[in-house]
């Protein structure tokens, strides 16, 4: 099956436009960066996209699978955004590079410190052309510090932060989250510092240096199991996620398909017994609060899970959605594309490409019950160099040929 047949087809539109008029101009690859400026570009802003003449972006090389001869990690982050292609290795390129930092109120930059000095894409440079700029970089490590020179990508991050030390069974290896989690997190830590910054500056005038860290980000991320441990002395351990602070709170297998599970409070744990039919367990004694009922965990999994394993899945659910006791499936990638109230809530379609449908996923976030945010597709490498140029800088077709010559766009 083609899924890409099944999805709701979408035209352009006008998208949101809670950031209209604001121009960011981003120098990032890979994930982290062009993530985080997919969100500002899904909330209104002008993105434009700048990427070196030969190959553009590092995560257009990314597959397979491609679609289109067209990598599809590529397309997974690239929506809403204008790309245009120039050698920073070259003054000329550089000179046009700083010319639209004239005309931007963000530029977002994913190199360090020793190479933004190079390519003159540095805070100090910037700030010197337009101190008003919001100047945004994310690294592996921050800009400045022991590791700063390292380079890093989201496993590596991962690995550092904890992430993976506590994701996993406890007889088996650390395991990465099985999407990447820490660019992830990195590119919304791009979009609402800059949110932020952008709103101070409507009352300072001023612009900002903001320096991100992967590992930093993936860190703040594991706040909840690193307080615990610097409060208390426990050290927590890879579980396969058993080992929450919630007394039940787990997978557990039915009779065919297996289904996640958590009991958050006294309500909810009275709740679940009624609705299996034994309440009387749920009220006897030593099970009044969680902290009483993680003393028994051991004891009440164990009944729990030979309670599941009577019926499929299907019927826990729906008993359990009567009772509003908080329970879902373990879906696949597949089944997560089909899930109906997704689809209807707009997060999977195919909106029209550069040489075809390109399937995406949606924001996800409403404003005013809309969440249409589809203004163009993924850009081809160097789509809208010329145009920009034009438009921009007010280069004239002869100047805008010789650059082309001289490869320098």
């Amino acid at each position: 099956m083609n899924v890409l047949d099944t999805l709701p087809t979408i035209g352009t539109c006008a998208g949101l436009q809670c950031l209209k008029g604001v121009r960011v101009l981003d120098f990032t690859t890979s994930v982290a960066g062009p993530y985080g400026t997919l969100l500002l570009a899904d909330l209104g802003a002008e993105v434009i996209k700048v990427e070196k003449r030969q190959g553009g972006d590092d995560i257009r090389g990314w597959g397979p699978p491609f679609l289109d001869g067209e990598s599809l990690w590529f397309l997974s982050m690239n929506r809403n955004k204008l790309s245009m292609t120039l050698d920073l290795t070259r003054p000329e390129g550089r000179a046009i590079a700083h010319g639209l930092v004239r005309q931007s109120d963000v530029v977002v930059v994913n190199s360090n410190l020793r190479i933004q000095r190079k390519l003159e894409l540095d805070y100090e440079t910037l700030h010197g052309i337009h101190p008003q700029l919001v100047h945004v970089s994310v690294t592996g490590f921050g800009l400045r510090g022991e590791r700063a020179d390292l380079p890093c990508y989201d496993l590596i991050a991962e690995g550092y932060s904890g992430v993976m030390h506590l994701t996993g069974q406890p007889d088996r290896p650390p395991q990465k989250v099985g999407t990447p989690a820490a660019d992830l997190l990195a590119g919304q830590d791009i979009a609402m510092a800059t949110l932020a910054a952008l709103f101070e500056r409507q009352r300072t005038g001023a612009g900002k240096h903001i320096d991100i860290s992967m590992v930093a980000t993936a860190t703040r991320f594991m706040a909840p199991r690193i307080v615990p441990y610097m409060g208390s002395g426990d050290a927590p351990t890879r579980s396969g996620g058993t080992d929450s602070v919630i007394a039940i709170y787990q997978v557990f297998d039915t009779a065919d398909h297996p289904l996640t599970l958590g009991l958050g409070n006294d309500a909810i744990w009275q709740r679940f017994w009624k609705a299996v039919g034994q309440a009387d367990f749920g009220r006897q004694a030593g099970f009044e609060t969680n902290a009483k009922r993680r003393e028994e965990r051991e004891r009440v999994v164990d009944v729990i899970a030979k309670l599941l394993l009577k019926q499929p899945r299907a019927h826990w659910l729906a008993l359990f959605a009567e009772h509003r006791i908080p329970a879902g499936p373990i879906n696949s990638i597949e089944q997560l594309v089909d899930d109906a109230p997704l689809r209807e809530q707009g997060m999977f379609f195919a909106g029209p490409g550069v040489r075809g449908p390109v399937p995406q996923v949606g924001l996800g976030i409403h404003f005013d019950a809309s969440s249409s945010v589809y203004r163009s597709a993924p850009p081809a490498l160097g789509q809208h160099t010329e145009r920009i140029l034009r438009e921009r800088l007010a280069m004239s077709a002869t100047c805008i040929a010789g650059l082309i010559e001289s490869e320098i766009v």
